[in-house]
């Protein structure tokens, strides 16, 4: 039975460690590794390796002790999972997370521990050390150890957005071709989709600058949660629609080869997913916000060009 729990802990770590690499280099399934590995320890690993200490050295006093540390353990590797997958309450759950092994644990462990009269004073402090160690890792994942890569995300948003104010300041045209009032519909769009987030979000457009306004940023789903939530489910494939006819123009229009080539990269969209042709709409509202930033400045540029 041990040698079968070693085999599970070591097969669960290399799972945990695969994701992990997987995630810092922001490759695919890199999130499904981690809720595996993350599932596996705490559910699968840690019960057996626990229930495997009890039956040979445990008894009824130290019962509760194995309990508290399960639930220690499950407390603090599920809010790490929800911080790094970005899922809301995170932030609750850490806050929760942090002081659990301190306000629980160590009172349950020290308690038991005192009753013991051969037990070692090192495991004590081995223990605290762990107990310091996750704290420490838990309080970097509350401030964001990438704060530095977020940062210079909002500044991006900003300057997305600086540059789209000047070029709306540009003198409009006498006329506009066909493929500029496409760009116009796509932005018209656009800006209803924006301002319904907004306005879910508790923002008006007046109060949005950059990303860095946001009131959740964190939050995953939010951009077609605020779809569904009013009602306005259709106005997404309304945007898909109107992207695509934008593209259609071009492509139609003599002269434009290169632009017809170069546009779907420009505007990021997935041409071959029907069902999800901006996967980034399901991305935290940060991003969601920013690439829509993106987007949008992009389209300006195109149209001043024409």
């Amino acid at each position: 039975m041990k040698q079968k729990t070693y085999i599970f802990g070591v097969v669960t770590a290399i799972i945990i460690f695969t994701g992990t690499v997987f995630k810092l280099n922001h490759w695919p399934g890199a999130g499904y590794l981690l809720i595996i590995g993350i599932a596996l320890l705490v559910l699968g690993f840690l019960p057996l390796a626990l229930i495997n200490h009890y039956k040979a050295n445990g008894n009824r006093q130290n019962l509760f002790l194995h309990i508290v540390t399960w639930l220690t353990c499950f407390v603090v590797f599920t809010s790490m999972l929800f911080k790094i997958q970005h899922w809301p309450l995170a932030g609750v759950l850490l806050t929760i997370a942090i002081p659990f092994p301190f306000v629980v644990f160590l009172p349950v462990f020290l308690a038991t521990t005192a009753k013991n009269k051969n037990f070692n004073i090192y495991n004590t402090v081995f223990v605290l050390m762990l107990l310091a160690a996750s704290s420490v890792l838990s309080a970097l994942l509350a401030l964001n150890v990438s704060a530095q890569r977020i940062h210079d995300s909002y500044n991006l948003s900003m300057q997305y957005n600086e540059v789209g104010k000047a070029l709306d300041q540009l003198p409009a045209k006498a006329s506009e071709s066909r493929i500029a009032m496409k760009i116009d519909e796509v932005l018209k769009v656009m800006d209803e989709y924006k301002n319904l987030i907004l306005k879910v979000e508790g923002m008006t457009p007046e109060q949005y600058h950059y990303a860095g306004d946001l009131l959740r940023p964190d939050v995953r789903g939010a951009a077609i949660e605020a779809l569904s939530s009013t009602g306005n489910a259709r106005l997404e494939e309304l945007i898909n629609n109107r992207v695509k006819e934008l593209i259609s123009e071009i492509e139609n229009t003599p002269g434009c080869d290169e632009l017809a080539k170069a546009i779907p990269g420009i505007l990021d969209i997935n041409l071959q997913d029907e069902n999800e042709p901006w996967p980034e709409m399901t991305n935290t509202l940060s991003w969601t916000f920013i690439f829509l930033d993106g987007v949008e400045t992009n389209l300006k540029l195109i149209k001043a060009t024409l």
